[in-house]
């Protein structure tokens, strides 16, 4: 018990010592903490981006205490997303991740010719349809006889003819629940305030 008293005030000295540290700047003098006003932005989301990108600050949805069940954003009320597989329906895909935005095809080859085939990646940069929303490549793979592939980004015309479907399809999806949205709560009223 003796020791535990012994230990108490230099530790608590460490400590105090350490927060203290963390207040002053360069040159030694102690500041207090805050930030320039003209560099920090008016609007509380963009303030709350730049802290987050400068590690000054954190999410609690981050951290799982934000929401119990975690969030449910499906991708039947994602219109990209559901574009997206209705466009890549002919081949079959390798991987398919939701959360992380990838939907990765299968190589396919058409019955012509078995020694080239395709892959298609699609990369969801925002759930808004927009024509910078997603990224989509083409690979293109050649082999003799099965053998020695090559494999090298393919056609650039391919993938932007994909781009274009599917924001098109999007859009018509994003119109269709646009449509079912209004119809489903046209006979809403506000509640009385009386």
């Amino acid at each position: 018990m003796k020791i535990i008293k012994f230990f108490k005030i230099p530790i608590f000295a460490i400590i105090i010592g350490l927060l203290f540290s963390s207040c002053t700047g360069k040159d030694g003098k102690f500041k207090l903490p805050g930030g320039d006003a003209r560099k920090t932005p008016a609007d509380p989301k963009k303030r709350v981006e730049q802290n987050i990108r400068e590690g000054k600050g954190f999410r609690i949805k981050s951290l799982g205490l934000g929401s119990k069940g975690g969030s449910f954003d499906f991708a039947s009320s994602n219109e990209l997303w559901r574009a997206t597989l209705d466009a890549l329906d002919f081949i079959p895909l390798s991987s398919v991740n939701y959360s992380g935005g990838i939907i990765i095809t299968d190589w396919y080859a058409n019955n012509q010719n078995s020694d080239e085939s395709i892959k298609i990646s699609v990369r969801f940069l925002t759930n808004e349809v927009r024509s910078d929303a997603l990224d989509v490549k083409v690979f293109s793979r050649k082999c003799k006889n099965g053998l020695n592939c090559k494999i090298f980004e393919g056609s650039q015309n391919l993938s932007q003819e994909l781009k274009i479907q599917i924001l098109k399809s999007a859009a018509k999806y994003k119109e269709i629940n646009k449509d079912k949205f209004k119809e489903e709560n046209k006979n809403w009223t506000y509640p009385d305030m009386d």
